[in-house]
């Protein structure tokens, strides 16, 4: 687990050590309170991407899909507004999950037990207007009953 403080002037910086430490992972799961700069970090981290599409909160959409420059798909999910964890396998969650595609997903806690059991966690936390920590590791739920 990595855990850092960073100012936001350095978002750039800590996106671009974001995509090193993922590594093959195309899972990512964001974690922090309303306001935390989930968004906005996902937005820093289209542009280490080269996403080519306007990125912006899936909050009604619950999905947007970006494209990048070699025009490879890019999802960004958004569960807040997800009352019952069902309501993901309505817009076909496991399709997307499992593509092979960069999923950035914001509140997966309201996905109940439909997150895949690999992911790259990464969690925000606001420490002043302009201060934020960030902690982020890999984690495998796979064998953790075994």
């Amino acid at each position: 687990m990595v855990e850092r403080t960073y100012q936001l002037r350095e978002l750039d910086s800590i996106a671009k050590e974001l995509v090193i430490a993922a590594g093959q992972e195309r899972i990512w799961v964001f974690q922090g309170q309303m306001g935390a700069g989930k968004t906005t970090l996902i937005k820093a981290l289209s542009r280490q991407l080269k996403v080519v599409d306007p990125v912006s909160s899936p909050t009604f959409g619950i999905v947007n899909q970006y494209e990048t420059e070699d025009f490879q798909p890019l999802y960004h999910f958004d569960f807040y507004r997800i009352d019952d964890p069902l309501e993901v396998l309505e817009i076909g969650v496991d399709d997307y999950f499992y593509s092979g595609n960069y999923c950035w997903i914001e509140w997966a806690e309201n996905l109940g037990g439909f997150i895949p059991e690999q992911f790259f966690l990464i969690k925000l936390e606001v420490l002043s207007e302009d201060q934020r920590k960030i902690t982020y590791q890999h984690l495998n739920y796979a064998h953790r009953n075994k």
